[in-house]
């Protein structure tokens, strides 16, 4: 059964909605992407979350925090309680796959009035990656304010690349010296065999032989020897491919090779949501590296994204070396952690202080007045 917490108060237009904390995804199977769609992250929508509840959460410490009704909400806060010294909550998934994702709202209002409903359930909230400019951050220093201690610093942020200008040509508007690198690239893989891209949006019943493909290629590299690979990884392998099954009955999943020859030499798993290609995973066969395969088949999918109209090519992860070839713009994410004044929010403050110092606590409580 849900817990009814109460209608909310200093929000009259959201002052009639209840707020309740559901533990199962699938309660909001049917009206989540109502909300979610046109969020402007793929980390939002049903498929993403509900896989995460399934693979990366203990039963009972799923804590969906929802204003209005199961079948209308207007606000998800999305959490999960972690154990450890002091108990917390934050956001689902993210402590596996950081990725930067955030409360789900119709408006600033309802943002508000679902932070002022989070407050008051007692433990510390720690949101480790949310965009700077979401409403979530200003809407959690208003809601806590006088309630405890909120700090705010900056986190990773995300590069991406605007695909207007040229990036649908056949030669990346790069600098002379890239574009005369993957031409290089492009021969010496054409010396090996025949090079072709193939961008894939399978169905269900196609996805298995697909993702075992890519799961292979991708543990071809370092991530296989340091045993990071979605093949070697047993939970984030199974959900990702609980989040493909999902992304394909929506029609948003891309799964990328380039060939050389009759080899895969690269591959990439991606979903097309929100206006923008958004790459979530990246591996290349290492036997080609001179011919860097990675770079040829980010060559053809920015080339395809940019055909396709989509507004933006997201890199997610951080600023790499191989990403500020094509970019150096950055999506600003910030963590905030609040602290509620009891002893629990109290406890948590203090070992977060004896970790990081009381100078750059008090630093980051001051640039969240």
């Amino acid at each position: 059964m849900p817990q009814l917490i109460a209608a909310l108060p200093r929000a009259p237009l959201l002052a009639h909605r209840p707020v309740r904390v559901l533990s199962h995804p699938a309660e909001l199977a049917d009206s989540w992407d109502q909300l979610a769609i046109g969020s402007g992250s793929p980390m939002h929508h049903y498929a993403w979350v509900s896989a995460c509840a399934e693979l990366f959460s203990k039963p009972g410490d799923v804590h969906l925090v929802v204003l209005g009704s199961p079948e209308d909400p207007a606000a998800i806060a999305p959490l999960v309680r972690a154990h450890g010294p002091v108990p917390r909550l934050e956001l689902l998934g993210l402590r596996h796959l950081h990725e930067p994702t955030d409360f789900v709202y119709r408006d600033a209002g309802a943002a508000a009035a679902l932070a002022a409903a989070v407050a008051p359930l007692g433990l510390p909230l720690f949101l480790e990656r949310v965009p700077a400019e979401s409403d979530t951050v200003s809407a959690l220093k208003t809601a806590w304010r006088g309630r405890g201690v909120v700090v705010s610093r900056p986190a990773l942020g995300c590069p991406f690349l605007e695909l207007a200008g040229g990036w649908a040509d056949t030669e990346p508007p790069l600098e002379a010296g890239r574009r005369s690198d993957l031409r290089r690239a492009r021969r010496r893989a054409e010396g090996i065999g025949p090079v072709s891209c193939q961008i894939v949006s399978p169905g269900p019943s196609d996805l298995d032989p697909l993702l075992d493909e890519l799961f292979r290629v991708e543990s071809t590299g370092w991530k296989g020897r340091h045993g990071t690979a979605l093949a070697s990884d047993l939970s984030r392998g199974a959900f990702y491919r609980r989040y493909a099954a999902a992304a394909s009955r929506t029609g948003v999943l891309r799964l990328c090779y380039l060939r050389i020859g009759e080899r895969t030499a690269a591959v990439q798993f991606a979903v097309e949501a929100e206006g923008r290609f958004w790459l979530l995973k990246i591996g290349y066969d290492p036997a080609f590296a001179r011919c860097s395969p990675g770079q040829l088949l980010l060559w053809e999918t920015v080339r395809y994204a940019a055909r396709r109209g989509l507004r933006t090519y997201e890199f997610l992860g951080g600023p790499e070396p191989w990403i500020r070839v094509w970019t150096e713009r950055i999506r600003p994410c910030v963590a905030v952690r609040a602290y509620p004044a009891r002893p629990l929010g109290m406890a948590a403050l203090a070992i977060d202080v004896a970790k990081s110092g009381w100078g750059r606590v008090r630093r980051s409580v001051g640039q969240s007045q």
